[in-house]
């Protein structure tokens, strides 16, 4: 039910988890871990699977944190609660708090779960392909930074997310990329349906941690579009021909 990463795993007063879509109590699509409000999903049963996910990573934590994810650049700093479903617009939470654990959904994008042990600050970002070009990364490392954190002791990691063999992208797709660096090149390749191509996201999500001077960086390379038994898909479902999908969420939260 609970993946973790061993940049986190390493530190006693960080809790964290990627929440697979086992051990819920969803029915047929939302089938069983669904934690997403957005989804279509009876709210009752949102509201349980979080509860479960929350005791899963974080027992001792008050309250589970999301945003409303708007595939924006935008973080933001959690000093309190809020009433679930009603967070911020924004794709990453940052914190200094405790007793309350920040989280994001996700069902191919890749969610980056972030902390500084030393400095107590723990962080949640969101990061499909517009987030990520946009800047969610950095973003995230800053807000960190500003609230006391160092980004030589940040520890990240990459949670499960469609990986370089299933995202095929089209011929449009890499141009923005390209033209905010040429580097971004070796994030693409050659898909084998003429002019298509697949697209990076995990490697280039950690290319933007470097960038931002995070060095313990861990990625879990787990494929969501290609594991359904574990992991929500919206490119799986979209082509499955389902009229929605479930969303998984990965948490993080400093021990009291």
């Amino acid at each position: 039910m609970v993946i973790t990463a061993p940049t986190l795993a390493a530190f006693a007063g960080v809790r964290h988890g990627f929440l697979t879509r086992i051990g819920g109590v969803s029915n047929g699509i939302y089938a069983s871990l669904n934690c997403g409000f957005s989804s279509g999903d009876e709210r009752a049963n949102v509201i349980e699977n979080r509860r479960r996910a929350l005791v899963a990573v974080a027992p001792s934590a008050a309250a589970l944190l999301t945003a409303r994810q708007i595939h924006s650049p935008r973080a933001a700093v959690v000093n309190e609660p809020w009433v679930d479903g009603q967070g911020p617009d924004a794709d990453a939470l940052v914190t200094r708090v405790a007793d309350l654990a920040l989280a994001v959904t996700s069902a191919d994008c890749a969610p980056i779960l972030l902390a500084d042990a030393d400095a107590g600050v723990a962080a949640a970002a969101h990061a499909g392909w517009r987030g990520a070009l946009g800047g969610i990364v950095g973003s995230t490392v800053e807000a960190m930074v500003a609230c006391g954190a160092r980004r030589e002791r940040i520890a990240a990691a990459i949670g499960p997310c469609i990986a370089f063999a299933s995202y095929e992208v089209g011929p449009e797709f890499p141009a923005p990329f390209l033209a905010q660096s040429g580097a971004a090149r070796q994030f693409f390749a050659a898909s084998a349906r003429p002019g298509y191509f697949r697209f990076n996201l995990p490697g280039y999500v950690d290319a933007a941690l470097r960038a931002a001077g995070v060095v313990m960086v861990a990625t879990t390379g787990l494929d969501t579009v290609a594991d359904p038994a574990r992991f929500f898909s919206r490119r799986r479902s979209t082509r499955a021909g389902e009229h929605n999908y479930g969303l998984g969420l990965s948490v993080i939260a400093l021990a009291p």
